[in-house]
């Protein structure tokens, strides 16, 4: 599943190729995804020009002055920049066709992904407006673990997922963040020091942010047919890795479900 530095380097591939141009048209092919595509589009997006793109969580906001297009990726989802003369592929269930002849094209085998319209602010969908804060914000740190952990019994991993306290931070960063800190993802929130969820908050974010400042090196990879931008080439030291020998201490790393989660861990180095 594409996670947040995967929809972000997205968002910084595509921007160059979709602000300014005029669109000429709309193509939905398939409208059947997570929510049906609105038909809407089609008569609103035509003449505009989007001004702005923003990402919120896992979302992607493209701004016009009549309204916002709303995306999510879903489980398997891809946006990419194509030449109109590209034939589509199956899955290839939507474009926004440029005036210049280029498309963003959206690609979703497993239609789990939305593409929606709101004229009101994107900020205020319902979709987007509980959300919790962004994990590269100079709101997330220890202080603000801390606060949300007091006195909860839920699995620090579980409360680090929680896209009502952060957005963002999906499964395979969890993992790699609780192992970069040391802690047992399966610990009570609640039980855990401040120093530590400190330790916690700046381990996020720094793979989060190695993460897009890897995934930036393909985003040559959003201008061309087969529209991969390489997810998940980043240096993974526990997620994926049942029985291999930890990086630090060698003992075999351990696999259990915490909240119906794949998660992977050290017994040894993570308490």
């Amino acid at each position: 599943m594409p996670e947040l530095p995967e929809v972000e380097t997205t968002r910084r591939g595509i921007k160059p190729f979709i602000i300014g141009p005029v669109i000429n048209r709309v193509d939905i092919r398939q409208a059947q995804l997570r929510w049906p595509i609105p038909e809407i589009l089609k008569r609103c997006l035509p003449g505009q020009r989007f001004s702005s793109i923003d990402r919120r969580g896992k979302y992607i906001l493209m701004h016009t002055k009549v309204g916002s297009v709303i995306s999510h990726l879903g489980m398997s989802g891809s946006l990419r920049i194509v030449n109109i003369e590209t034939q589509p592929r199956k899955h290839d269930h939507f474009d926004i066709v440029f005036e210049n002849n280029q498309c963003l094209r959206f690609h979703d085998p497993r239609r789990f992904g939305c593409m929606l319209w709101t004229t009101a602010s994107a900020f205020k969908h319902p979709l987007i407006k509980n959300l919790g804060i962004e994990p590269m914000s100079s709101e997330f740190d220890g202080h603000y673990l801390y606060r949300q952990a007091t006195g909860r019994s839920i699995a620090i991993k579980n409360l680090l997922m929680d896209s009502r306290i952060v957005v963002g931070i999906g499964n395979i960063y969890a993992n790699e963040a609780l192992f970069r800190a040391g802690i047992n993802p399966k610990r009570a929130a609640g039980r855990i020091a401040k120093t530590r969820l400190e330790i916690l908050a700046k381990a996020a974010t720094e793979i989060l942010s190695d993460a897009i400042s890897q995934g930036g090196t393909t985003l040559r990879d959003f201008v061309n047919e087969a529209g991969r931008p390489g997810y998940f080439q980043q240096t993974l030291n526990v997620y994926g890795r049942r029985g291999e020998p930890c990086p630090k201490c060698t003992a075999p790393l351990r696999y259990d479900r915490v909240g119906q989660r794949s998660t992977f861990y050290c017994r040894r180095c993570q308490t």
